[in-house]
Order: structure tokens, then sequence, then C-alpha cells
């Protein structure tokens, strides 16, 4: 029997992923990537029946221009395979507080979105892009799109966690919380974790570190996440491509007074100016180009131990928050898969953990590939490259056998 299946479009802030796949069989027909985005030479890669196929699509290019080309040059190419898709699932990051699970696609549901973007304004609108274009050019399909949402794994975080500590009314009137992000990207490493350490994941104990463009750490008690270190939006945590994570708030108080800089172009310096690019001094937001010059730019240099020292932060203080029991420490997304510089520098000043890595390990586990990082009688250390695609795929076809 012929399983019907379903297209992802995981629209993120510096890249565009895209698959066509069989959930419950786990293959992937068709998957591919728009990378580079907003940078010289975007790229678009994409492998079908084994074949891998690159085209550079051009300069400084969008998500809508990437999002027609792979609708145009890639979905209509390969009719076949297209007319076996039965629903189109999409990642979305902020759901706010109305919505808290996965939902098919509705106005509604499309307002709601619209409404989330004050608190998530590099995502939520690309999001939304591919949602209209897949309504769009696949008219068939209008009503089988189903958003997955970053911010549900964390409906569950306990009030201690998810509150600020400002006046109680701004919660209570204007909903203002932690909501967090990756979600997705952490729900699925979780997963891939316990069958790794052969536990049940509702006793699963985990730090897990999602480390891209956008990056963040959560810590996961009893297979449930307890913390996380984005907040009300993607702007509060570690340092990222172009965003500033954590940060005195009278900065702003400063940049706007004395400074006299206009509060919407301080919120662009926060969200596009400042991070990795910020602390190369505006040179580049990829990672790849600083960790290559780590050892002969003074700014590549600056920027990587910011970087570690940020995220070693966190994973020290997330350890106390598991009951005494830490099972793992996870890396995924670009940086996390890819980077043992990261990996290695970060991982050093966390000793009074009882977590040192083996050097040969961490430097073979890259481009895709899934294993331990660790040395003997450590604490384990994985690397697990995140496949949100897949989830996303999942929690589609589950939607539509509850209808």
């Amino acid at each position: 029997m012929i399983s019907d299946l379903v297209l992802v479009l995981n629209c993120g802030s510096s890249s565009l992923k895209f698959s066509i796949l069989d959930p419950k069989k786990n293959k992937k027909y068709l998957f591919g990537l728009v990378d580079r985005l907003y940078l010289s030479e975007t790229y678009v890669i994409w492998n079908y029946k084994n074949k891998k196929n690159k085209i550079i699509i051009g300069d400084y290019i969008k998500h809508k221009k990437s999002l027609k080309f792979i609708i145009r040059n890639i979905f209509f190419k390969y009719t076949a395979l297209m007319l076996r898709v039965k629903f189109i699932g999409h990642r979305v990051v902020h759901g706010g507080y109305k919505i808290k699970q996965s939902v098919i696609i509705t106005d509604n549901i499309i307002q709601e979105i619209k409404k989330n973007i004050i608190f998530s304004p590099v995502h939520n609108p690309i999001n939304l892009l591919g949602i209209v274009a897949a309504i769009k050019y696949f008219p068939s399909l209008s009503k089988r799109n189903v958003a997955v949402l970053d911010t549900t794994f964390y409906t569950h975080l306990p009030e201690f966690s998810y509150l600020y500590a400002i006046p109680y009314i701004f919660y209570k009137k204007y909903h203002i919380r932690k909501y967090g992000a990756h979600g997705i990207s952490h729900a699925y490493v979780s997963q891939e974790a316990a069958k790794m350490l052969n536990v049940s994941i509702n006793t699963l104990n985990i730090i897990s570190c999602h480390l891209g463009s956008g990056s963040s750490v959560t810590a996961i008690c009893n297979g449930v996440s307890v913390d996380t270190s984005m907040g009300l939006t993607p702007l509060e945590g570690l340092v990222m491509g172009t965003r500033s994570g954590d940060l005195d708030p009278s900065i702003i108080f400063f940049m706007h007074h004395v400074l006299n800089i206009d509060i919407t172009e301080i919120e662009n310096i926060l969200l596009k100016k400042s991070g990795i690019l910020g602390l190369t001094n505006g040179i580049t937001s990829d990672f790849r180009d600083i960790e290559k010059n780590y050892d002969s730019n003074k700014e590549s240099y600056r920027a990587v131990n910011v970087f570690c020292h940020r995220l070693s932060k966190y994973i020290g203080a997330y350890s106390v928050l598991l009951q005494g029991k830490l099972d793992a420490i996870i890396f995924t997304g670009g940086i996390g898969e890819n980077s043992a510089l990261v990996r290695k520098i970060t991982l050093s000043k966390l000793s009074l953990l009882n977590i040192y890595i083996d050097d040969n390990l961490n430097n073979d586990i890259k481009f895709g590939k899934q294993g331990y990082i660790n040395k003997k009688n450590t604490i384990p250390v994985l690397v697990i490259p995140t496949n949100e695609e897949l989830l996303i795929a999942k929690e589609t076809i589950k939607l539509f056998k509850k209808t």
C-alpha cells in the first residue's frame, strides 16, 4: 500500500528547509535546504533519489524569492511525487498564549500567528510566507496545512520559570511571560536521546543545546521542559547570529536617552546587527566563517569565546534544575552538530560537573553524524542531528487522524 506523504516547510531565520516524507516509515523522498539567505551566494541544495543537486540562486536572496524558486523549480518538477502529497506541515515559532498545540491552519489561525509577530518579529512573518505560498501554489491542499509550533513544548513550564519579576498585572493582562523557542528541535532530540541512552522519555534528564543562527538551551526534567533560555521572544538568551541575547535592559535606555537612537532602530540593532555579526564588527554572522578564522582573526576569536562563555554558563545553571540527575548534554543545530571547536571550548569550562570530552570523538562528529563525544565514565555528551521536519510531519499526520 502506497502511503500518503507530507510536504514540510521549515522557514528559519537564515535558512529554509524543505522535505517530502513518509513519517510512518521515516523515509524522505526529497529533502533540501536554501542556505546563506541574506548573504552572498545564496544557494539551494536538494536530494532526490540519492542524487544531490546544488544551484546558486543569487546574492542576498530573501525568503519570499527562495520559496518561489523551490516551488517552481523543485516541487513542480517532480509531479508524480507531488501527487502523493496529502498534507503540508509548517514550522511556526510563536503561538502566543492561545495556540498551545499543533493546529490545522484556518483564517483564524493565520490571524493569531500575525498577532504574535510582535513576539517573534524575525520568525513569524517568515513562517507566514511559507503558509501563504503553500495555500497559493497548492490550492487542492489549502485545508490540509498544519502549524506545528515551537512554543507548545513549553506550555508546561513551572510558574517560577516562566514569570518575569515585573508587576504581575503585565502577565495577567498582557500575557508577558517566557514562551521559549526551538521547541520542535528540543522535543525531537530528547526523544532520540532517550533511545540512545536506553531510558524512558518520562525519566530523561538532559540539557539540550540547539545552536545555529538562532540558539537556545533547554533543561528537560523527566521528559518535560522546566526552563529555557529564550523568553517572551527569541531575542533572550544565548549569543546568536545577529541577535544580542541577554543584556542589561538599561542599555536600551542609554541608547535611547543618551545616544538619541530611535526605539525602532534599537530593535533593529538588537535583532539584526548584534550577536556574532556585532562581535565581529559587522564582518559576518555565519559561524562557519568565524570558526575558520578563529586562530588568525581577533574578531573571530572574540566572537567564539563570548558565544562559548554564555553557553557554558547556561549549561552550568541548568544542571541544578534536574533533581540531582543529569543523564546527558545534547548538541544539535548547525553549530551544535558541526562545530567541534564550540563543543570543546564550552565543555572545557564544565569539569566541575564531571564533563570531559574525547578530542578524537569530538573532531570526528560533523556533517550529519550522530554519537557520543565524552570520555569514558563521565557525563554522556551526545551530538544528535535535529530533524524538525520529521517531527512536524508526524504531528501533521496525527492531527488529521483525530479529525
